[in-house]
């Protein structure tokens, strides 16, 4: 892995762990939405340690128990952590606020992804330019009940 790369993971962490400070400092009162868009946690099962695994993501899109999450990693060529652990285990828990729920996330049919892809990028325009920065095309997880 490059200098760079590392660099940019580290600031993934710390933005994260921030963000986790700013909810416990405020006692959940900020931080759990951003404008119009959703913050949840979302936590998953290392691929590789087994551990469990706490991300603090957005869903700009959700609806009915139903939430999307963008594997976007700011835009880099390389997939995040998170996302290549659910392909691995997709059974997750997602909190909102003081609820936690057991979910099934999944990546979007293509046909999926073209349907969501503009309601995300109108929750948040900087997708838009995630997508242009990266060769990849971005994932859309999609978290719903566990039965």
């Amino acid at each position: 892995m490059t200098l760079r790369n590392r660099i940019k993971d580290l600031l993934m962490k710390s933005m994260g762990r921030s963000h986790r400070g700013l909810l416990a400092v405020s006692r959940g009162r900020i931080g759990w939405s951003f404008g119009s868009v959703t913050m949840v946690e979302l936590r998953t099962i290392g691929r590789s340690t087994g551990k469990q695994r706490s991300t603090m993501l957005n869903s700009p899109v959700h609806e009915a128990g139903r939430y999307c999450l963008d594997a976007s990693k700011g835009g880099d060529d390389r997939h995040p952590q998170w996302y290549l652990n659910l392909l691995a285990n997709p059974n997750v828990d997602l909190t909102v606020k003081d609820t936690t729920m057991p979910m099934r996330a999944r990546t979007a049919t293509p046909s999926e992804r073209a349907e969501l892809w503009p309601g995300i990028v109108k929750a948040y325009p900087g997708y838009a330019g995630y997508q242009r920065k990266t060769t990849r095309e971005i994932p859309v997880v999609i978290c719903e009940p566990r039965d």
